[in-house]
């Protein structure tokens, strides 16, 4: 497995899930079809991306606050983020408390985005592909295989996406792989290590510390 701070492991995951990020910003001004594959969805999110970064400087220059933005306006409705950070967390998920459950999810989320702002500016020629997609009509949870091509070997990126439940309509995220590594599941692991060793308070105090260092060195 990629160890999770390799340098290059994350320039590669983080540009192409950058992908993702700016195609929600490209459709924003449009209802997502109710009746889409989930293949179709990933397709039409992808499509106007390269010229999305392209016509925004300061989100391809990395500003934190700008791709903040972004992500809460444009890319958390349609991520299951809740799912994905008690995916990330494990069984120390239920032990949390209401209030515990919401410091994850917001340090889990600033973690992301200042790690995704570094990346951005990695995006210049790629283009993506979507694989024929192999699901049954009825499947309520698909993966969904793409790969990120351009400079260099091609970058394998896939997503699991769930049909949306309630009153909300089409599909949503909750994981992507990257080169054979599954973002949430490479978290589990460490996140795991940081409950066994100080519980769940030290878990978000850990991710708080990280933030602020982060934030401090610019990253």
């Amino acid at each position: 497995m990629k160890h999770l701070h390799s340098r290059r492991f994350w320039v590669q995951a983080l540009s192409a899930f950058a992908f993702m990020a700016t195609g929600f910003l490209a459709m924003s001004g449009a209802a997502a079809a109710v009746d889409d594959t989930p293949d179709a969805f990933i397709k039409r999110v992808s499509t106007d991306i390269l010229d999305t970064i392209k016509a925004d400087k300061s989100i391809l220059s990395g500003d934190t606050n700008k791709i903040g933005v972004l992500v809460d306006q444009r890319v958390m409705p349609h991520l299951n983020f809740q799912r994905m950070t008690a995916s990330a967390v494990g069984p120390g998920w239920r032990q949390a408390t209401p209030e515990q459950q919401k410091r994850l999810q917001e340090e889990f989320k600033t973690l992301l985005v200042r790690t995704y702002s570094g990346a951005l500016s990695q995006v210049s020629d790629q283009t993506i592909v979507v694989k024929p997609l192999r699901a049954a009509p009825d499947d309520k949870e698909v993966i969904v295989r793409t790969e990120v091509r351009g400079k260099g070997d091609p970058i394998q990126l896939d997503y699991r996406v769930e049909k949306a439940s309630g009153d909300a309509s089409g599909w949503r995220i909750y994981n992507l792989n990257v080169m054979g590594v599954w973002l949430v599941d490479n978290y589990r692991s460490q996140f795991a290590q940081e409950i066994n060793a100080k519980g769940v308070d030290g878990l978000i105090a850990s991710l708080a510390e990280r933030n602020k260092s982060n934030q401090r060195s610019g990253k």
